[in-house]
């Protein structure tokens, strides 16, 4: 963390690295005009200053608009987008976010959804896994306590409990909620994943993130969270995703058996 007190003049400075969090939650979009700016004020309410990087896959109900009047309003220098051309996916959006964060140095980095699913007031106690608790990457975790999901069909709730029972089984990972979205990571553990080696896009890529951190040996502790399903918008989810992810944990496995994987620094 920046010492405030030990500074030369601003005007050797650069004003964005005075102003700067140490950490940005990135938040992906597609059709979020119900959401995205409610989320962002609560991002920027919270008592810890996190900055919000959102990226947008050409909503075409305005969402980017949202942003940028946010931008020039009130959060010029907090508040980043990123505008892409369509839906690329989920995992590709998360990958330019990360890519986007590293060269802009902040040390933490989050994953968050644009509709109040995770809740934006326990994005410090991520934050302190990671800052002051030794974790490299923590995720905020529906199965660590039980089942922590309101809201939910009982059979999605179902799918999903027993989904992350069988990645654990077939990856080895000691994770209760192998298919969570949110987390947040340390910079190096983004810097030491081949970024451009993440193959997935839909629900596989939070598996295959975790995976990875996991056989480059980083410390990754679940912190409880309640999870509640969106009441504004529509949800992304289908079919086409758990099927990615089920077939795609078989995969992953494999590929692990020919794959060297870079090691955290000690």
């Amino acid at each position: 963390m920046m010492n405030y007190f030990n500074f030369v003049p601003v005007i050797e400075r650069n004003m964005e690295e005075v102003l700067k969090s140490d950490g940005v939650v990135i938040i992906p979009t597609y059709n979020e005009k119900e959401n995205v700016e409610n989320i962002i004020r609560a991002v920027f309410a919270l008592p810890h200053a996190f900055d919000v990087l959102i990226i947008d896959d050409g909503s075409p109900d305005g969402t980017a608009g949202i942003v940028k009047r946010l931008q020039a309003d009130e959060f010029a220098g907090r508040l980043h987008l990123i505008e892409r051309s369509g839906k690329l996916g989920l995992g590709t959006a998360y990958i330019a976010g990360f890519k986007w964060a590293i060269t802009h140095r902040y040390d933490y980095v989050f994953e968050m959804d644009a509709d109040f699913s995770h809740n934006p007031k326990d994005l410090p106690r991520l934050y302190e896994v990671c800052a002051a608790q030794g974790a490299d990457v923590a995720v905020g975790s529906r199965y660590i306590s039980g089942v922590n999901v309101v809201n939910w069909p009982m059979g999605r709730v179902v799918m999903s409990y027993y989904a992350s029972k069988y990645v654990r089984f077939v990856t080895g990972m000691k994770i209760a909620d192998t298919t969570a979205g949110f987390k947040c990571y340390r910079r190096e553990v983004l810097e030491t994943i081949d970024l451009d080696r993440i193959h997935f896009k839909g629900y596989a890529f939070q598996i295959e993130m975790k995976f990875t951190a996991y056989k480059c040996g980083f410390k990754i502790v679940e912190v409880p969270i309640i999870f509640v399903n969106r009441e504004l918008g529509v949800s992304k989810m289908n079919g086409g995703i758990f099927g990615e992810a089920f077939f795609g944990v078989l995969r992953l496995r494999l590929w692990s058996w020919f794959r060297k994987y870079p090691q955290k620094k000690k």
